[in-house]
Order: C-alpha cells, then structure tokens, then sequence
C-alpha cells in the first residue's frame, strides 16, 4: 500500500466533489429494500415539518443552485453549520431564557437573553447586566425569599423582588448555602463564614487547618508515656500550661465577639476533598483524603511547535499502571464543641469483603501461585461525579440530615449512608454492588425538600432506575423497566421528579415526571429524538435542548401545568441551522436492529444507504466505530460525530454503504450491555461488529471482501484489535488517536473495567492491540495527535515500534499531527486526516 501516492490523486478529486442540491425538505429516509426489521424505523421529519416548530427558517437557501458537498466543506469551521446555541440557562434574576452563542469568525461567544412570554426576541446581554443573567453557583432560602448567588470575583444577594445588592468582592466564594434562620453561609478559603444578608456582618463559624494543633494535650500513648510524665516535672508542668492556654482560646471564642470561633487541626499529611455545614449550624461534615503526587516528574508530552521555537515539556496524568489506592476520612465536626468525630467505614456492609478474590485467583494460577483470601478493609472514598461537581454531601433544608454517597476504590460497591449523630456513625440506607464496576454514571441522589425522603438512581435492576426512601422504612421504585432514566430535577415542595428516558426506543430520549406520592407517570415532552431539560425557577417552564438525526440542537420552551402535555406542542425558540446545511441532500441513516449471534438484545446501528442499494453489483462498505466506548451513537437525536455524519453522506454518494453500531459496552442500553467488555476489552465489540457485516451481507447488496472501518479514541482501539485479531472482518482499517496499550491509559476509566494492572494484568494482556500487533495483515492507517493528553502520543510511537519490530512495513502508514489535542482543532488537520482515511478505502475498496 503507499497511501502517499494516492493521495496525490484523490485528493484534488475529492474537493470537487458536488453532491445533490435537493433542499432538505425534499429529503426523505433511504428505504432499505427487501429488509424485515425485528422494528420498523419511522420517517424522520425534516426540520420544516417538524409538527413541534413555531415557525419556517427565516431564509432559505437557493436550492436551485445548491450547495457543494465537499470534504474540505465538511471539515471546515463548523461555524457554517449555524452556529447553535450552548449552555442554554434561566436566568439568576426574572424569568428570562439564556444562552450563548459562538460570534461569527470569532473565538469569543455572545451572550443572549429573551422573555419566557416572548422568546422569539432575543437581545444581546451587555457586560455591565451579565451578573443578573448568570451564575457560577446560587443557592435559594428554604422560604424562597433570599437568594445568593456568585459571579466572577463577586458574591450577589437579592430579597425578593428588591434589586440585587453586591455583598462581596475580590475573593474566591464557594459551597453557598443558607442556614433555617436566612444566613448566609459561604466558604473562603479555610473557613465557612455566616453572612447577614441585611446587614452585610459576617462571622466565622468553622475554621480548620491541617497542621498540628499548638496547644493539643495528648492523653499518653503507652506505658512509658505515662510513667514519664508522672516522674519528670518539667513534662507534666508543658502539658498543664497548654492545658491553660487551651482552655483560655475556648472561653475567648465562646464569650468575646472579639475572638474568631477555635480552629479544628487536621492531619498535616492528609488535605481537603470536600466541606458541608449544616443549615442548623450545628454540624459539619468534612472529607479529607492523603496528600499524595498523583503523576510523576516523568509524566511529560512534548509540545514541539511553539511561539519561542523551542520545545515545551507539558506536564500530564499519570498513566493507571502507577495508580494507588485512595483512602478518604470522614469526619462528623460538632461546631457548638468545635470537636471532631471520625465516623468509620467498618460499618458499611461490605467493606472489607475480598471482591476481587477471583480475578485475584486467576492470576495467581497463571503464575503457578495459590491466592489466599484475605478480609482487610477496602480502600472507600466520596464518591466523585463525572458528570455533577458538586460533592456527594447532601444536608436536608432542615439541617436534622446529611447523607453521603460513598464508592470503594475498587469499583464493585456504592453506599448511601446517613450519620447518627447520637451515635456518631454512618448508617447506610443502600447499598449497590456489581461484580463488573459501578457505573460512573447515574450517582444522582438528595433529599425531598419536605420529608425525610431520599431520592436517587441505582441500576440494581439493570437499567438505571429512580428510587425513594424514607428514613427508616424500604425502598420504592418509581420507575421500572428496560430503559434509562437520568436527568432528576425534583420540585420545591417534593411532590413531582422530573427525568429523562428512552422509554419509547432506546434513541430516543423524552421528559418526564412522576408523583413521589401516587407513583403516577406523566410524559411532558412528544418531540421524538434527543431532548434535554432545564426546569425553571418558578416551576412552570421547561427549556428544551432538542435535536433529530438531521436536526442539529436548538432550544424549545414547554409549560408543564397542563392538564395533558401531548396536546399541547412544545414551542422552538431558536432558529441557528445555515441555510447552507439545509440546502445539502443528506442521506439520513436508518436507526437499526440488528439481531446478534451472542446476545437476546439486538445491537441498534445507523445505517447509511445509498438510494437503489439493491442494484447493480454487490457495493463497499465502511464501518465506523464510535467512541469512549461508553456512548450511545445510535440514537435519533444529532450526533456528537457531526463531521462523520456529514462525511458518511458523501461516502454514500460514491456508493459505500456506512454502518455505525451500538456496539456491547455502549451506552444506553443497561448495566449487562455497559459491563459486556469487563476484563476483555475488544471481544464483545468484535463479536458485535462481525453480526454487523454479516447483516450488511445480506440486506444491503455488500461485498464481503469490499469492507473497510475506521474510528477515533476507542474507536481507533476497536480497529487496531479488529485488524489484529479478525483479520478477515476488514479489508482495511483507520486507528484515529487510538489506544493501544491500556497500562498507559488514565486510572478513572481504565481500572473500572481491567482493575490495576498490578491486580490483573491477565485483562491488560488481552486488552491491549499491542499483544496481537502481529495479527496484522490488512492495510492499516494510523492517525495520531502529539499534544494528546488523553491517550498519549507515545501510545503510537510504541506501537509503530513493535510493528517495525515484526516487519510489517507493507501493511502500515503513520500521520502525525503536531499541534493537535484529542479533539482536532484546526479545519486542516481534520481534512488532512479524512483525506488519507478516504484514499485508504479508495485504495483497498
């Protein structure tokens, strides 16, 4: 193969390229012909007849003369998409709908409100009013009567309908919260400070430092100790004097307004994770972990083209091989005392069961050793939310309870806890185990503002489902089924929960809400594809971010106090798609089930046709595959892979067919779909893809011996294994920024699904693409950026290394890309990038 050459041709070609100028309303979905599906795809509506629009574009483009479809089109800034609106938001002050939205041919991004009575007209939001319009955090008295809220370096309070006053300026706030009596709490630093919002007086209610306390009088900690102080008299008169002088810092504190509260010391090696004080100001809670280096001096990535022409050594993670555990302390502090309580992990269930006795075992064998059993305590830690950032501390409004949510290191256990606090323990109230990992997804929980009720998600049942407990009493499941509920937004008075879910189809993903009380279902939202929601602050609104397969994102607004939500169609608001990707005939994919071989569950997929698929000789195909592995692609909604779908649509110009699974260990699908690839990264996948091209074979008038794949990150992971061990499935393939030794990916991910490699290097072994390098016997095109700091460039180096070592010269390029992160940046790299993927295929096609 020499893909330089035939670049040459292919890719002024490829720029010419013009594909149909048929306006998007004249789009329909390519039939696939003579297929029984297990279900049938509906028609997708096309964005003028979308029956939830308020109104047409507001031009439109010439379709007579159309719009080119080009590669270096589809791979230009995709300002010329339209440009769609991001971070949608209600607004801190009044009921206004807000947004921004990237400026044209700029880097900068404007910032736009409108009305909820009138959200057609949008303005701009100048400097000067931005903090009434948006928020870092905010919090709102339980008597909805204050609300506090920061903004760059500042601290804002408003009462009511009164104007917002600037309490605070020029420092860091965080952790808002407000106590039963309407103060103000606010963290600065080391402490948690008491703010009157009236007055604007402050006072420090808790203060901490880790270091040793000065004046700490320690009980004697053996036998020598104490005879030690009972014969030497200078020992005994030192720990009379810092008695003293400890008593006296505790009167001061107590009776002198003069003297701020007593200091709580913690441990000088161990440092903060997370701090919550109660709304009674009575308790705090605090979370500290051990200060440890979490890379080392050799974790580097070389940036080579830089401003000064020198190179720059950019420090990065540490790679999972180098991983320790984590061990988080929590501690109960009592502020009337200023005395801290540990409260112990021995009392969770479970904690320091031996869950990975078997994998253990296993790699024992293979080293001819026999693992005994052991019952020490697991390494638990707060558990941290990928995708929520505020800490997994949860205080009732009432201040009367905490909870906690709490994770072992090594992924196989979750725990809900409370705290007695006359005992002063954690009591748990639920426990999740998985023998896989537990998801770092749907760890959602809180309280009901008026009970002692805890809601949250658990996907014990194999689907993440919701869940309420009152203290003292079982479990109820408010939702079941085999679909995923996520996204909980309960109301102010606790009665509803709202939440997403794909109950309908597993692409499609609607709002809904339940009674906590009646358990009753009501569906909000009808709008078919992918939809996202934001409840407004009075409750009566919901913003809307939707988008079809054909439809990038826009916003919509939906009342919710109507009697019957379907009647009543959800209003779009924004109008941003150009009228040069309307003017584009794109081929929509069919959303797919294709049974499996290995599994009772169908695999969903996009299936991209051309028109006529049927006739003529048997056709290629390519087979992309996604990302992060954990992600769901296959929905009905935009793709996060626009340039792949835009690219998808030119292939099937040229007559490819384009497949795009759902493979085992995507997302979307439950806990035994997500857990398919636990210690076998690439089999399950594999498996799934070769029914994939077993399905095309037989329904889309495909050559076996004409297929081809490609894809980016676990995508590129997926085709390195795929050529390596399947050599037969492709007849050529493109590993985009891949993967290709887990051992040097990062911790968070990698030791979910393969543990450390220390623990089970059996699951790296036969994880890894460069295990099985010497597999390779089909073209092979390796694409890799040098300023990843996600999967590392030397991942490549290594690989193309192993593969000069086993003189596969013949059957590999290489493109690097020297300024590129993970996610290219700059129009040329992505159309340098697809330009070689598409000679490849043209070449071995």
């Amino acid at each position: 193969m020499n893909i330089k050459t035939v670049l040459i041709g292919f890719s002024t070609a490829l720029l010419l390229l013009v594909g149909c100028t048929s306006p998007i309303s004249e789009i329909k979905t390519t039939a696939v012909e003579n297929v029984h599906f297990k279900e049938t795809s509906e028609p997708v509506k096309n964005i003028q007849e979308d029956e939830h629009s308020t109104a047409q574009q507001s031009s439109k483009f010439d379709s007579d003369k159309g719009f080119p479809l080009t590669l270096k089109q589809i791979m230009a800034d995709p300002d010329w998409l339209g440009r769609q609106p991001e971070k949608p938001r209600w607004s801190v002050v009044g009921k206004q709908i807000v947004y921004s939205r990237k400026k044209e041919s700029s880097p900068l991004k404007a910032l736009l409100k409108s009305h909820v009575s009138e959200p057609e007209n949008v303005s701009s939001i100048s400097d000067e009013e931005m903090h009434l319009y948006v928020s870092d955090a905010q919090a709102m008295s339980a008597d909805k009567t204050w609300l506090a809220w920061t903004f760059g370096d500042s601290l804002f309070v408003k009462y009511k309908t009164n104007e917002a006053v600037i309490v605070r300026q020029g420092s860091h706030y965080s952790n808002l919260l407000w106590t039963t009596t309407n103060s103000l709490l606010v963290q600065m630093g080391d402490k948690i400070v008491s703010i009157d919002p009236e007055t604007g007086s402050e006072s420090v209610v808790f203060s901490w430092s880790f270091s040793p306390d000065p004046n700490l009088v320690l009980p004697p900690a053996d036998y020598l100790a104490e005879e030690q102080i009972k014969l030497i008299g200078y020992i005994e008169k030192t720990r009379e004097d810092k008695f003293k002088k400890r008593s006296q810092q505790r009167m001061l504190a107590e009776n002198s307004s003069a003297y701020g509260v007593e200091k709580v010391y913690f441990q000088s090696n161990k440092q903060l994770v997370s701090v919550r004080v109660s709304p009674l100001l009575n308790y705090a809670i605090v979370v500290t972990e051990g200060k440890k280096k979490y890379r080392n001096d050799s974790d580097i990535m070389p940036h080579y083209i830089q401003e000064n022409g020198r190179i720059k050594a950019e420090s990065v993670r540490q790679r999972v091989a180098d991983a320790t555990p984590d061990n988080d302390d929590v501690w109960l502090v009592d502020l009337n005392t200023m005395t801290k309580k540990h409260l112990s992990f021995s009392s969770l269930p479970g904690y320091n069961d031996d869950v990975l006795a078997t994998e253990k075992s296993e790699n024992a064998q293979v080293k001819g050793d026999i693992y005994q059993t052991n019952r020490l305590p697991r390494p638990i830690t707060l558990l941290r939310n990928w995708y929520n950032s505020e800490p997994s501390i949860r205080w009732h409004v009432s201040g009367e309870h905490v909870a906690l949510m709490l994770e072992a290191w090594d992924n196989k256990d979750r725990w809900i806890t409370t705290v007695d606090f006359n005992d002063k323990k954690l009591v748990t109230q639920h426990r999740q185990s998985d023998e896989a990992w537990i998801n770092y997804a749907y760890n959602d929980f809180g309280w009901l503002n008026t009970s002692a009720t805890l809601y949250y998600l658990t996907e014990e049942t194999g689907y993440s489902q919701l869940n309420v407990k009152a203290l003292g009493q079982n479990a109820v499941a408010l939702t079941r089924g085999e679909f995923t509920v996520d996204n909980m937004t309960p109301t102010l008075d606790g009665e509803f929960i709202y939440y997403t879910a794909n109950k309908q189809h597993p692409g499609v993903y609607e709002v809904f809400k339940v009674n906590t009380r009646t358990g009753e279902h009501q569906q909000i939202t009808y709008l078919e594809g992918m939809s996202s929601y934001l409840l407004s602050p009075d409750e009566n609104h919901l913003l809307l971010t939707h988008s079809k397969l054909n439809q990038p994102p826009e916003l919509y607004l939906k009342a919710t106090q109507i009697a019957n939500p379907k009647e009543v169609k959800a209003k779009r608001i924004t109008h941003t798609v150009s009228d040069e990707f309307n003017a584009i005939s794109w081929t929509i994919p069919a959303i797919v089930p294709i049974a499996s071989s290995n599994t009772d569950a169908d695999i969903y997929s996009r299936v991209y046709l051309p028109e006529n698929v049927h006739n003529g000789e048997p056709r290629r195909a390519v087979v992309f595959t996604h990302g992060a592995g954990y992600l769901q692609n296959a929905h009905k909604g935009w793709s996060s892979y626009f340039r792949e779908y835009m690219f998808h649509s030119l292939l099937v110009q040229q007559g490819y067919v384009v497949l795009d699974m759902d493979y085992r260990a995507s997302k979307g699908y439950g806990r035994d779909w997500r857990t398919a690839n636990y210690r076998n990264m690439g089999k399950a996948e594999i498996e799934d893809l070769k029914d994939g091209v077993d399905w095309l074979i037989e329904n889309a008038n495909v050559d076996r011996h004409r297929v081809g794949t490609y894809g980016g990150s676990y995508g590129g992971f997926l085709t390195l294994m795929s050529l390596f061990k399947a050599p037969d499935l492709f007849q050529a393939g493109a590993a985009l920024r891949p993967v290709t030794d887990w051992a040097h990916y990062n911790t968070g991910y990698t030791a979910n699904i393969l543990n450390l490699p220390s623990i089970d290097p059996i699951a790296y072994q036969r994880s890894s693409p460069i295990y099985f390098a010497e597999g390779l016997q089909k073209p092979l095109l390796i694409n890799a950026p040098m300023v990843d700091s996600n999967v590392f460039f030397a991942d490549v180096v290594r690989l193309v290394q192993r593969l000069i070592e086993l003189e596969k010269t013949h059957f590999f390029e290489t493109a690097i890309y020297p300024v590129e992160p993970h996610g290219f940046v700059q129009p040329s790299s992505w159309l340098d990038e697809y330009t070689r993927i598409y000679a490849l295929f043209e070449e071995n096609l």
